[in-house]
C-alpha cells in the first residue's frame, strides 16, 4: 500500500506520474515545500483528480468536521472522511475498508491451498505460513486483490517501483517466476496473458 501525504504541489506532480493504491488527504496542505508557503485546500486537489478521471481511493482527514464540511468532501469525490482528533488504528481500518471496496476484495481470499488474510497481512499454504521477500509479497498481494482479475504489467511495475527506482520488466518477470515455483502443487497458478499482464487462477 502506498500512502501520499505531502504538500499540494508535490501531490499534484506525483499523482500525474505515479500510480497509488490510496491517497490519505489532509484538507489543509502547504501549497509547496518553500519556507512559509501559504496553506492550500486539499479539496481542490481532490476535485482535480476526479475531473481527470482519477479514481484512486481517497480518505480525507480534516479538523473541519461540521456536517456541511463532511458533505462537501464526500460530494467532491472522497471515499471516506475522518475528522480530527482520530486514533491511528481507526485510520488504518478505514484505509483497509476503502481498499477492499475499490478492489472488490474480502479480508480472506483463497485459491486452492493458497490463502490471503488481509488483516493479518499473511499468506498461508494449507496450515503453513508462506514466507516471501517484500517484493514477491507485494506482487502476490496485487494478484490476489481479488484473484481472477487481470493485472496490467505496467501498472504492476509502477506500484512496485519507488520514486527513485523503477522496476523493469525483467525484474518483474523474475518475481513472477519465483512465485510460480513457490506455488507449485498449491492449486493456484499465475498465468501470463501475452501483451496484457498476469492473472492468478485455480489450477484445473
Amino acid at each position: 500500500m502506498r500512502i501520499l501525504l505531502i504538500d499540494l504541489a508535490s501531490a499534484e506532480y506525483l499523482l500525474a506520474v505515479q500510480a497509488f493504491d490510496v491517497v490519505l488527504l489532509d484538507l489543509n496542505l502547504p501549497a509547496s515545500t518553500q519556507i512559509n508557503a501559504p496553506m492550500a485546500s486539499g479539496l481542490s486537489l481532490l476535485k482535480k483528480m476526479r475531473v481527470k478521471g482519477d479514481r484512486t481511493p481517497v480518505l480525507v482527514l480534516s479538523a473541519r468536521n461540521r456536517t456541511d464540511e463532511r458533505i462537501a468532501g464526500l460530494d467532491a469525490g472522497a471515499d471516506d472522511y475522518l475528522g480530527k482528533p482520530f486514533e491511528l488504528n481507526e485510520v488504518e481500518a478505514r484505509l483497509r475498508a476503502i481498499l477492499r471496496r475499490s478492489q472488490g476484495a474480502d479480508d480472506l481470499t483463497q485459491i486452492g491451498r493458497l490463502r490471503l488474510n488481509r488483516q493479518q497481512r499473511r499468506f498461508t499454504l494449507g496450515d503453513e505460513t508462506l514466507q516471501l521477500p517484500a517484493r514477491e509479497f507485494e506482487v502476490l498481494w496485487e494478484l490476489m486483490s481479488p484473484p481472477g482479475r487481470v493485472i496490467n504489467k505496467r501498472n504492476l511495475s509502477d506500484k512496485l517501483s519507488s520514486f527513485d527506482e523503477s522496476l523493469g520488466d525483467n525484474a518483474l518477470e523474475t518475481f513472477i517466476s519465483r512465485l510460480r515455483r513457490k506455488l507449485e502443487a498449491s492449486g493456484a497458478v499465475i498465468r501470463t496473458l501475452r501483451g496484457i499482464g498476469y492473472v492468478i487462477e485455480e489450477e484445473l
